[in-house]
């Protein structure tokens, strides 16, 4: 039975949790269009520990989602992260952010594809079944009316994130279907970095670095 603590920092969605054998204890989250994470990130981390009754020294590893997103925010999870394992000597488990938002959705004989703001028409996206199996790559993409037909024309297609009313605003299939309120949050980390920690699918917490996916651009 695994005690870890997850952060979720990728996007506006400041969000930790402790979670033990994948089971949620404590959870704190604020969604701030300031990106206030350097500021809550650690309070949230001290309540989650002082809800669930216990110390930093009582966990067991420590799950951040790896992007893509903002590089803001990603930058501040994964420095968090990093120094909360070279402190303590425990693991690092890496997430990936639009599966974590994914984990979300419930549904049969569909696709499931998280979009999160890249600005502009751009998206960060990945596609993923009902089972929430990935089924297509992760990538940075312009948008248009065509975007995404091949799942369209398949059946029910989810859009969710962030990015998703962009897509709403030139899509008019009708298999379309859209939740743009949804944010990844630590609540939907906790089986994933539980499964990973099963199988020892760890980081080198040495050089492990965000998964920006693309460069940063001023402007």
């Amino acid at each position: 039975m695994a005690t870890i603590l997850c952060l979720e920092t990728a996007t506006t969605n400041c969000s930790v949790a402790i979670a033990v054998d994948g089971d949620i204890k404590a959870i704190r989250e604020e969604n701030n269009q300031k990106f206030s994470h350097a500021e809550k990130l650690h309070v949230f981390i001290d309540e989650v520990l002082k809800e669930a009754k216990l110390d930093k020294k009582n966990l067991d590893a420590v799950a951040v989602s790896k992007g893509p997103g903002s590089y803001t925010g990603l930058r501040i999870g994964v420095s968090a992260a990093k120094g909360l394992c070279f402190a303590l000597e425990i693991p690092l488990i890496s997430t990936f952010t639009l599966e974590v938002l994914a984990q979300q959705i419930e549904c049969e004989d569909c696709c499931i594809i998280p979009l999160l703001d890249a600005r502009r028409m751009e998206v960060y996206s990945a596609v993923f079944n009902s089972e929430k199996k990935q089924i297509r790559e992760t990538k940075a993409e312009i948008l248009n009316e065509n975007s995404f037909i091949e799942f369209l024309k398949e059946g029910k297609t989810i859009f969710i994130g962030d990015g998703a009313a962009k897509f709403e605003a030139i899509c008019n299939h009708n298999n379309a279907i859209f939740q743009n309120d949804l944010f990844p949050s630590s609540a939907n980390m906790a089986i994933l970095a539980e499964a990973k920690y099963k199988i020892s699918d760890i980081e080198n917490v040495a050089y492990f670095e965000p998964y920006y996916l693309k460069e940063f651009m001023l402007g």
